[in-house]
């Protein structure tokens, strides 16, 4: 809010009128509103208007504002009034705030904060170890990277610090890597919960489940890691050793499981332990009658051969592209 100066020119002589405008936000964007016009204030009645106005917000509380228009000098003794030097304003350490915010937003409405409270707080430690998995998964959300990247990079350039309350230097790349060793027990109580939560929010449904495999390969000998395996690439590096990775989705695309597999595993042996992990996750028991329609290959005759060690409330159709190798797992609920 401020006072704003209309000149007129009237009869050779040049008159001032005064109005109060505010700035208040529209569909259209910011615009400026004349609460009222003063017209001409002598010197004694533009001193009054200029020391204070009262301003009444929404809720109808009314507070005192300072008016100092750039033409007019403020006093010197006023102690609410400081002077500032513009050629020595400078920003430091500006840090984005709005996507972390909204990521931590989801996090509390996912009750993801509480869920590793009470798994993870526990073994007492610097930081939180619930902290730590939220700053994994917003990084996920805003601008996905390794853990030294998150450390170096990303975690100093954003708010995450003070939306979290974590101390100064606190978070290093091997708490975060800890941290992932921690998450890893809870995958299976983790999905369980994104799955109910994700069912209450969107009413979604868990009838129809589709699977399928990518595989993903590293340079070099991987000796360490005995999953690492040469086999069938989708990448095309027969000569890199490779994971085999399983997904399971809904129809609306919401993946709430998955596994993983030596890179030497072969898609069919697959089968059996994704369908375990569809009917204890997602298939609700109910009384009905199995079936499953073979598509006359490998793939067929291993669903149904699965499918005699499943509950008998499990329907499974298995369907295999013609023009690949993927596969597509249908597990239904029957009623």
């Amino acid at each position: 809010m401020f006072l704003r100066p209309n000149h007129r020119l009237k009869d050779g002589k040049d008159h001032t009128y005064w109005s109060l405008v505010e700035t208040v936000r529209t569909p259209d964007g910011p615009r400026q509103r004349t609460l009222c016009y003063l017209g001409e204030l002598n010197s004694s009645s533009q001193s009054r208007w200029l020391k204070t106005v009262e301003v009444f917000n929404e809720a109808g509380e009314s507070h005192q504002l300072k008016l100092f228009p750039s033409a007019v000098e403020p006093p010197a003794d006023d102690p609410c009034v400081a002077r500032v030097l513009v050629n020595k304003v400078r920003l430091e350490r500006t840090r984005q705030f709005g996507g972390c915010y909204l990521g931590l937003h989801l996090w509390k409405q996912l009750a993801l904060d509480r869920f590793f409270e009470e798994r993870l707080d526990a073994d007492r430690a610097e930081v939180p170890w619930s902290r730590v998995a939220a700053v994994l998964a917003i990084n996920r959300l805003c601008a996905p990277g390794s853990e030294l990247a998150i450390e170096e990079c990303w975690y100093p350039a954003t708010a995450m610090e003070d939306l979290l309350s974590i101390g100064e230097g606190k978070l290093n790349d091997t708490r975060l890597y800890r941290c992932l060793d921690k998450l890893l027990p809870e995958k299976t109580r983790m999905e369980q919960h994104l799955k109910r939560k994700y069912g209450e929010l969107f009413e979604a449904q868990f009838e129809v489940l589709l699977y399928d495999l990518t595989s993903t390969y590293v340079e070099g000998a991987a000796e360490a890691n005995p999953m690492m395996r040469r086999g069938y690439s989708r990448d095309h590096r027969p000569d890199c050793e490779q994971l085999v990775i399983a997904l399971i989705v809904n129809h609306e695309g919401f993946p709430f499981s998955y596994e993983v597999f030596n890179g030497n595993r072969a898609d069919v042996s697959t089968m059996e332990a994704m369908l375990a992990v569809a009917v204890s996750s997602a298939i609700p028991s109910q009384p009905i009658t199995p079936s499953n329609t073979s598509t006359g290959n490998r793939l067929g005759t291993t669903v149904s051969e699965a499918s005699r060690k499943l509950p008998i409330n499990t329907q499974v159709r298995a369907n295999t592209s013609p023009k690949d190798s993927s596969k597509l797992l249908v597990c239904e609920r029957v009623t």
